[in-house]
C-alpha cells in the first residue's frame, strides 16, 4: 500500500544529487551524469519504501524520458544542421559578412538585438541559438571576444524573444495552464523584460568597449581570418538564403522539425554542389561533423564540429536528467516539496516570490524547463485564486523564474543544449546572460515594493492589501 513520503524524505534525493553534483563537477572536474543517476537511485529507494513497486518507479522514469523526447529530436537535428551548414559554407558566409559589417566594440549589443528580433519572429530560442547564435560565436571569437561573453549576449537576446513571442511554446504553455489571455500575459511580462533588456544592452556596450580597448584581436587578425575563410570555403551572399528560408518557415508556423530538415537538406546540397565536396564527405559530415585543417588556428577551432555524434553527450545527459525528474514528479515527491513551500506563502507578495523561486528550484530538480512551468502553475493556481490575485501574476512569475533560469542549470535540457550548440558551459556564460538573471531579480524587487501586483476583483484590492500589511 502506497503511503505519502514525508517532506524531508522527499527533499533527500535533491540534497544527495546536489551534493554529488558539487563533488563531481567542482572537486573531481567530472560530468553531471553520475550525480543525476545517484539522485535517481536515492529517489527510487525512497519511493520503494513508500510502497511504490519497481514497475511504478520504472514507469516514472519512462514518463520523464518521454517528456524530453521532442527536445532530444531537436537536439539531434541541430547537430545535423550545424554540420551541414558548416560543410555547406553557410556558417563561414555568415561569419565572413558579420566580420565585414560589425564593429568589435558594438558586437555584443548587435548580436543580442539580432537574436532578440529573430526569436520574436520565430518563437524558438533553440532554433535562434542553433543558427544565428552559432554564427555569432564564430564572428565574436574571430574578433577576439571571450566565448562566455558572446554566449551570454546570444542567450539574453534569444530568451528575450522566446519570452515575448506569441509563437513561443513556453509563452503559450504558461498562459494556457494559468487561464490567462496570451496577449495579456505577454503585455504583463513587458514590465520585467523590457527594463532587463535595456540593462543587458548597456552592460554589453560597456563590456564591448572595455574589452576591445585592451585585449581584442587586431584588425590584421580579423583580416587574416576572412582570408582563411575565403581560401577554404566558397563565400556567397546567396548562401544566406538558407538560414533565411528556415526563419521564414518558422514565421509561417511550420513546426521546428520540418523547418530544420529543410535547412539540413539545403546545407548538404550546398556542400555537394557549391563547396564541391564528395558525397561520402557530406554523409560523414552529417554523422561525425565537419573536419578541416587550415593554417589559421581560429578557423580550425570554429569549423570543426557538428553532426549527430557531437550531440550524443547532450542526448545522454538529457535522458539521465529526465529519469531523475520523472521519479520525483510521478511519485509525488515534488508535489510534497511544493506544498510545504506554499504554506509559507500566506500573502500576495510571498506567494509571487515563492512561485519565482519554486520555478527555479524545479529547473534544478527536474532538469526540464517545461516542468518548471507546469508544476508551479498546477500547484499554486488555487492559492492565487484564494488571494484574489489575477492569473497573469502567476503566469509571469513562472516565466520569470522558470523559462529564463533554465539556462543556468548545467544538467537542465536548456543548459545541455546550449553547451552542445555554443560550446560554452553554463557556469562560464552565467555572469554574462544578463537578461536571464535580471528578469527574476527585477520581478522579486517589484513584488517586494508592491508594484505590478494585479487583483482579479478591484473592489477587493484594498482589503487584500490591508490583510497583506497585517501579515507582513
Amino acid at each position: 500500500m502506497k503511503k505519502e513520503v514525508s517532506f524531508w524524505l522527499a527533499l533527500l534525493p535533491l540534497i544527495i544529487m546536489i551534493t554529488a553534483m558539487a563533488v563531481t563537477i567542482v572537486g573531481l572536474k567530472g560530468d553531471p551524469h553520475l550525480p543525476l543517476m545517484i539522485g535517481t537511485a536515492a529517489a527510487a529507494i525512497i519511493a520503494k519504501q513508500a510502497g511504490f513497486t519497481w514497475k511504478d518507479i520504472e514507469e516514472s522514469m519512462y514518463k520523464g524520458i518521454k517528456l524530453a523526447l521532442p527536445a532530444i529530436v531537436i537536439i539531434i537535428l541541430v547537430g545535423l544542421t550545424i554540420g551541414s551548414w558548416i560543410g555547406g559554407g553557410i556558417v563561414a558566409t555568415m561569419v565572413f559578412y558579420g566580420l565585414k559589417m560589425m564593429t568589435p566594440s558594438l558586437f555584443l549589443v548587435s548580436i543580442c538585438i539580432i537574436c532578440a528580433v529573430v526569436c520574436l519572429a520565430i518563437g524558438s530560442s533553440w532554433s535562434t541559438m542553433a543558427t544565428i547564435g552559432v554564427a555569432g560565436m564564430g564572428i565574436g571569437l574571430s574578433m577576439g571576444l571571450p566565448a562566455a561573453m558572446i554566449a551570454g549576449a546570444v542567450i539574453s537576446g534569444a530568451y528575450f524573444g522566446d519570452k515575448l513571442s506569441p509563437l513561443s511554446d513556453t509563452t503559450n504553455l504558461a498562459s494556457g495552464l494559468t487561464g490567462t489571455d496570451l496577449f495579456e500575459h505577454i503585455k504583463f511580462m513587458l514590465i520585467t523584460t523590457i527594463p532587463s533588456l535595456l540593462i543587458a544592452l548597456m552592460v554589453y556596450w560597456l563590456l564591448g568597449r572595455s574589452y576591445i580597448e585592451g585585449k581584442a584581436a587586431s584588425l590584421a587578425d580579423i583580416e587574416n581570418t576572412m582570408l582563411a575563410l575565403q581560401s577554404n570555403f566558397v563565400i556567397s551572399p546567396w548562401l544566406l538564403l538558407i538560414p533565411l528560408a528556415v526563419i521564414v518557415l518558422c514565421m509561417f508556423k511550420v513546426p521546428a522539425v520540418p523547418a530544420l530538415v529543410v535547412g539540413i537538406v539545403l546545407g548538404s546540397f550546398s556542400q555537394l554542389f557549391i563547396q564541391g565536396d564528395a558525397l561520402n564527405i557530406a554523409v560523414s559530415t552529417l554523422q561525425n561533423g565537419y573536419a578541416i585543417e587550415s593554417e589559421n588556428s581560429m578557423v580550425n577551432e570554429l569549423f570543426n564540429g557538428g553532426g549527430i555524434e557531437a550531440m550524443m553527450y547532450t542526448v545522454s545527459l538529457t535522458i539521465v536528467a529526465m529519469t531523475f525528474g520523472g521519479v520525483l514528479e510521478n511519485t509525488g515527491m515534488l508535489e510534497i516539496i511544493v506544498q510545504r513551500i506554499s504554506k509559507i506563502a500566506k500573502t500576495a507578495k510571498r506567494l509571487i516570490i515563492t512561485t519565482v523561486f519554486s520555478s527555479f528550484a524545479t529547473n534544478i530538480s527536474c532538469s526540464e524547463q517545461y516542468i518548471s512551468i507546469v508544476v508551479p502553475a498546477r500547484m499554486y493556481a488555487k492559492s492565487y485564486e484564494n488571494q484574489n490575485l489575477h492569473s497573469k501574476n502567476l503566469s509571469r512569475a513562472i516565466e520569470d523564474g522558470g523559462t529564463l533560469t533554465s539556462v543556468f542549470v548545467p544538467w537542465n535540457t536548456c543548459g545541455v543544449f546550449i553547451f552542445a550548440t555554443l560550446g560554452v558551459h553554463a557556469f562560464q556564460y552565467a555572469p554574462y546572460a544578463i537578461l536571464n538573471f535580471t528578469v527574476p531579480l527585477l520581478s522579486i524587487i517589484l513584488t517586494l515594493l508592491g508594484r505590478s501586483i494585479v487583483y482579479r476583483n478591484p473592489n477587493k484590492k484594498i482589503d487584500a492589501l490591508k490583510q497583506t500589511k497585517k501579515v507582513i
